[in-house]
């Protein structure tokens, strides 16, 4: 297995796909890291030389991945939450911070339903 950024990305997959296995790697981010690193996006991570593992190594070195991008998303969510802006209050009730409907939708934010219907005595 190649390790990358502290990640173990899958051998079998090309290295486009592979890579975007690391936190805050998309596949435009990856093509990018790629190009810099002057390896050909069709390859498969268990065909990699180890000149070209440290090359992408170092072409990712230049973004923000992993736990850097966790702990700055996580310190911007803590800091909406202190400030009591209404994004901050969406997330400290555990509800839709971008705008949407409630109503209907939004059961991944809100959780299974708790409703008690007409519980017989």
């Amino acid at each position: 297995m190649a390790r990358i950024s502290g990640i173990d990305i899958p051998r079998d997959k090309r290295v486009v796909i592979s890579l975007t296995y690391v936190f805050g790697i998309g596949k435009s981010t990856a093509q990018e890291v790629l190009k810099e690193a002057g390896v050909s996006e069709d390859t498969r991570v268990r065909d990699l030389t180890e000149d070209e593992l440290a090359n992408i190594r170092q072409a990712i070195e230049k973004h923000e991945v992993e736990g850097d991008l966790r702990r700055e998303v996580s310190l911007n969510i803590k800091r909406l939450i202190e400030i009591g802006s209404y994004r901050g209050v969406r997330h400290r009730r555990g509800l839709p911070v971008r705008g949407q409907k409630t109503k209907n939708n939004s059961r991944t934010r809100k959780g299974p339903r708790k409703t008690m219907a007409n519980k017989k005595k």
